[in-house]
């Protein structure tokens, strides 16, 4: 799926889900441009001598578009830093597709009040419109690739696959798009799953306390090492049900 593509259908999810674009819309389209922001979360940018501005490309030339009124003179500091991440979300989204996006909406809004699909959050309007696949566990296991300490027949990951296979059919959507960025299973199965890359489960070491935490980009989830099954299967829960990484309120 092109970048324009992606743009438009996570534009569209979010925008009639009725909620604010959030930092880990982005990961799942522009992994360096996800990186960046992150970066820019956690350190000072005030070195790095950015406005309130950006550069975009024309057919004809390179032209400067300001993320607020007079944002070109207004230098970015750890005080305003998390509006310039904010509206660097929101710019990189909608990019060359907030015009075809809002005439759709506006269509949308004929057949349906939005204020109908607002308590869904994106993933579940996802499978609204496009329906919900029917997951085959056992070529998701086949096609599951382990590392930094786990195998197939390691304690933890037999737990872990108990927990998926006690999962409804949503759930096990939820935990798909938790790890992958979307609920989509492709024609070929898993097997071709995130464009050359496995699904992968790899040790986090450390606290056994800790949620597991998702790379998209990869297709890879790390997972600590509990110490009973019900642990695993409350933190797993707990996780591609609740957690919203770098939401940006």
């Amino acid at each position: 799926m092109g970048t324009t593509v992606r743009n438009m259908v996570c534009y569209a999810y979010v925008t009639i889900a009725c909620r604010p674009f959030s930092l880990s819309d982005i990961e799942g389209i522009d992994v360096s441009f996800y990186n960046s922001l992150v970066y820019l979360q956690e350190n000072d940018p005030e070195d790095l001598q950015l406005t309130f501005s950006v550069e975009e490309e024309t057919p004809e030339k390179v032209v400067e578009v300001e993320l607020k009124k007079g944002g070109s003179k207004i230098p970015v500091t750890k005080k305003n830093r998390k509006e310039y991440v904010k509206l660097m979300v929101n710019w990189r989204l909608s990019r060359g597709v907030q015009e075809q996006m809002e005439a759709l909406i506006a269509s949308l809004r004929e057949l349906i009040p939005l204020k109908y699909l607002s308590p869904f959050d994106a993933r579940e309007l996802e499978w609204v419109i496009a329906g919900t696949p029917e997951i085959n566990l056992d070529d998701w296991k086949a096609n599951t690739v382990y590392c930094g300490g786990y195998s197939a027949q390691h304690k933890v990951i037999t737990w872990f696959w108990k927990a998926v296979e006690y999962y409804s059919n949503e759930q096990q959507l939820r935990l798909l798009q938790f790890v992958t960025g979307t609920s989509s299973i492709p024609f070929g199965g898993f097997k071709v799953l995130g464009g050359g890359h496995c699904f992968t489960i790899q040790m986090l070491r450390g606290n056994p306390d800790m949620l597991p935490i998702a790379h998209t980009c990869f297709c890879r989830l790390d997972l600590p090492c509990y110490n009973s099954p019900e642990d695993l299967r409350a933190k797993l829960t707990l996780a591609i049900e609740e957690c919203e990484d770098f939401a940006l309120n």
